[in-house]
């Protein structure tokens, strides 16, 4: 082959090979960017839950409800119900994005209700936290929970917002004591305590900057006192911790609460029964529940009648008969307003399973420990069960039964 020959032969070659790679190109795989993380979907552990939970929240809701689970103690149930949607990895009500303010409610609430594992997976990957009090609060005290005091203080030296704030300027005097620091430890102490004075606080800083003297007994309020008093080698047993402390100090997770359908009275031990076997509650056992709603005494018929508006809630189809019984219950009405009743009863409708539950959760967190009022427990009940929530409503019926007196 001449010389000629052979340039032509390598010059085809090459036109033939970036045919076929620019071929390949234009029909490849389209590249995309990925969205970044909304707020509520890095998962804080595997719930069970679906991937569309809060297809039709509303993110006005969502901001109203997580600070109101971040600074309430709830009943158990209710405790449970929270720990369990907030920990789920799933999109976002539609507008929450990428809020560092939102995930910040988010991760605060899973310590406040004492999943503090959770609440630190969701704030790994949270961006922003520089820049979000709320988000480097929780990234705080979800460190000091864990014993990681050099996390807590790298997060309060970063940020850049809010830094003159109470919370932090607490933290700063504890990250400067125990890094050998007392005297910048001392102003900032009395910075914080004239912005507000704290009476806790004040006793066991002061014992920690002096280095001697009776701090008097633990406190296990947050994660800061948690720090605090360990430091100070107080009896932690001897204090009452918060949720997100005694979760910490238990070193595991939450267990789901169990509700013991033997410690439920006679009268209603059948839906009780029922209720722990995952039964279908049949119109027999709404039937039981009306006739125990007959009783003389007013106790007991007050019991049947809370029994039988449970039952209601959670019923397979019942006869226009029983129906008609059921509506001459004379049960109270609730504390929950009525748009919130209205806007719970739509979401049950709709199969709308996140929204349910933030609206559920609203009217627990008003009502403290002790849990909802009947009446608005049975519109909780009948709202989770009929979204998919059924072991849920379960235990808001068991624990409203087990508490009727």
């Amino acid at each position: 082959m001449s010389r000629l020959a052979e340039m032509l032969a390598v010059l085809i070659f090459a036109g033939s090979v970036g045919l076929v790679a620019g071929g390949a190109a234009a029909q490849g795989v389209e590249v995309s960017s990925l969205a970044a993380p909304d707020a509520f979907s890095t998962p804080g552990r595997d719930t069970g839950l679906p991937a569309n939970l809060w297809r039709g929240a509303s993110v006005q809701t969502a901001r109203t409800v997580l600070p109101l689970l971040a600074a309430r103690t709830l009943s158990p149930a209710a405790a449970a119900l929270a720990r369990r949607v907030l920990a789920t990895g799933a999109t976002g009500p539609q507008g929450s994005g990428s809020d560092p303010v939102l995930t910040g409610a988010r991760a605060n609430a899973l310590l406040a209700q004492g999943d503090a594992k959770a609440a630190a997976a969701i704030l790994l990957r949270a961006p922003g936290m520089d820049r979000s009090p709320e988000l480097a609060h929780a990234a705080a005290e979800s460190a000091l929970l864990t014993g990681d005091d050099a996390r807590a203080c790298a997060v309060a030296d970063a940020l850049s917002s809010g830094r003159d704030e109470t919370y932090w300027l607490r933290l700063r005097t504890y990250c400067q004591a125990i890094a050998g620091h007392p005297d910048q430890a001392q102003l900032t102490f009395d910075l914080a305590q004239s912005q507000a004075k704290d009476a806790v606080f004040g006793r066991l800083m002061s014992a920690k900057l002096a280095g001697a003297g009776n701090p008097g007994p633990a406190a296990l309020r947050n994660g800061l006192d948690y720090a605090l008093s360990r430091s100070l080698g107080l009896d932690l047993t001897a204090a009452k911790p918060s949720p997100a402390v005694a979760a910490a100090m238990a070193g595991a997770s939450p267990a789901a609460p169990v509700f013991d359908p033997a410690g439920a009275a006679p009268d209603v031990a059948l839906l009780a029964d029922a209720l722990s076997k995952r039964d279908p509650i049949r119109e027999a056992v709404v039937q039981a529940m009306i006739e125990a709603a007959a009783a003389a005494e007013p106790r007991a018929r007050a019991r049947g009648q809370a029994g039988a508006a449970l039952a209601l809630a959670m019923s397979d189809p019942l006869a226009a008969e029983t129906r008609g019984q059921l509506a001459a219950l004379t049960v109270p009405e609730g504390k929950a307003p009525v748009g919130r009743n209205v806007a719970l009863d739509q979401a049950a409708d709709q199969k709308l399973m996140g929204e349910a539950a933030l609206l559920a959760l609203w009217t627990c967190a008003e009502a403290g420990p002790a849990g909802p009022a009947i009446a608005d427990r049975v519109r909780i009940v009948r709202a989770l069960h009929a979204t998919g929530l059924d072991a849920d409503a379960r235990a808001f019926a068991l624990e409203g039964l087990l508490a009727l007196k």
